[in-house]
This record gives structure tokens, sequence and C-alpha cells, in this order.
């Protein structure tokens, strides 16, 4: 695979492709919307702040991207028929769906597990987890309809390499890296049909600013240098790139 630091992608990359992107409002979710956006495709903005998503919807529209859709959920709280209701409304109103970036996230404040309550480890599974296997489910039919279908799902340095006071939220990405090698396993006969994780490393955004506050922010990348990564494994020239984790930083 090629150096993703140095990917030029082609700036009609995307173009008419449909991409979900989840917890879309505001870090890495929010500069992959644009970037997204940017390079052709119409793109759903999901989350639990609309004001939020309106904020980024405007965003695209004054950089003249195509319009985005916002379909808002909250993920903690949801169960089967609102995953298929949301696939169901993007069906009706767009017609198709070419990707999903599982970006939307829960992570609490880092503690020893001895603190770490049941209902806390049930939202983190729910969220980090079990939604983006529920919500890539319920759209499986729209994916497979596309020619060339995408999922990302975000795993975190923590998850890869389990660390104290992480808990649930490291056992939740850990979960996620071995959800997509069995999906890329059971998709090895649909060639149109790829999953990959991918781990940022260490970013300025809002969940970086809540579990490093101490943390001097400046010497961090910001969420738009990651991009050249998140467009190469959401387009076309990404489709022999099958169960992989890809590190956008290497191991840190």
């Amino acid at each position: 695979m090629q150096d993703l630091k140095s990917y030029s992608p082609a700036k009609d990359l995307l173009k008419n492709r449909v991409v979900l992107v989840t917890g879309a409002g505001q870090g890495i979710g929010r500069a992959a919307a644009l970037a997204y956006a940017m390079h052709g495709a119409t793109v759903i903005l999901h989350g639990r702040n609309i004001k939020k998503l309106e904020g980024v919807y405007d965003e695209i529209e004054a950089a003249g991207g195509v319009q985005p859709a916002i379909f808002p959920l909250d993920l903690e709280k949801a169960e089967d028929k609102d995953f298929l209701a949301l696939a169901y409304g993007i069906k009706q109103q767009l017609g198709r769906l070419d990707g999903i970036l599982h970006n939307a996230a829960l992570l609490f404040n880092l503690t020893p597990l001895e603190s770490q309550t049941l209902d806390q480890w049930q939202s983190l599974l729910r969220v980090n987890l079990i939604a983006p296997f529920a919500l890539t489910r319920a759209c499986l039919a729209l994916l497979k309809a596309s020619p060339d279908a995408h999922v990302i799902m975000t795993s975190d340095s923590h998850g890869h390499a389990p660390a104290a006071y992480w808990g649930g939220f490291a056992v939740a990405k850990a979960g996620v890296e071995a959800l997509v090698r069995i999906q890329a396993q059971e998709w090895d006969i649909l060639p149109n049909l790829h999953i990959n994780v991918i781990i940022p490393g260490p970013t300025h955004t809002p969940q970086r600013t809540r579990t490093h506050p101490g943390e001097i922010k400046y010497s961090l990348p910001q969420p738009q240098d990651l991009m050249p990564y998140y467009l190469y494994l959401m387009g076309p020239d990404s489709t022999t790139v099958r169960g992989e984790t890809i590190f956008c930083r290497g191991h840190v």
C-alpha cells in the first residue's frame, strides 16, 4: 500500500457517491464530511447535536459542495428499528449509499476499572462497538447495491494496544478491530464491498482535549491533516485494501 501521507486524491474522487459520516458535528467527523463533500460526495451528516450538524451543513454549502443531508440519531439509545429507519430514510431520500465512516465515539473520564460502572460499560459498548455493527447491518442492502462501497470503522491506539485506565472504551475499540476482520472475511466473495479500520492517533480534537487536558496542543496534527487517509479508504483507489488496520501516524 502506498504512503498515504503523500496521497493526492483526484478532485472528483467521490463524485456521484453518497457517504454517511457518523459523529459529523465536530473534530475528525466534521473534517471528513467536508473533505468528502469537496471531492464530490453527497454527505449524510449524522450526530446527536442538530445545531452542530447544521453548522457543518452550512460549511459544505458555502464551500460549493453537493447539498448534504442531516440524519440525527442517538447511538446510545438506538435500537434495531432505529437503524433500519435510518437506512430506509437514506434509500427514500437519496436512493443509494456508497460508504460509511463510523466516527462517532463515546468516552468518559479515564479511571481504573474498579471505578467504572456497568451503565458506563453498556454505553461505551453500545456507541463504540454495537452501533457500528448494527448500522452497517441495517445499511447492508444499500451497500451491496453499490458498485464500489467502502466502510471505515474507527479504532484507537488504546484499543489496539490496551492500557490502564482506558477500560470499556479500549475494550470496545479492540472489538472493532475484531469485527472488521470478521466482516472482511465474510465479504471476501463480494468484490464491491470493502471494510477497514482507521486509527487516527493523537489529534487535536475535543475528545483529545478531554482525555489530555494539560497537553500542549499545537504540536498535534489537526483533523484536516489526516484527510488523505480518510479519502483513500473511502474511494476507488483502495479497492484492494480489505480488513486492514491503518495507522495515520504509526503505532502510538
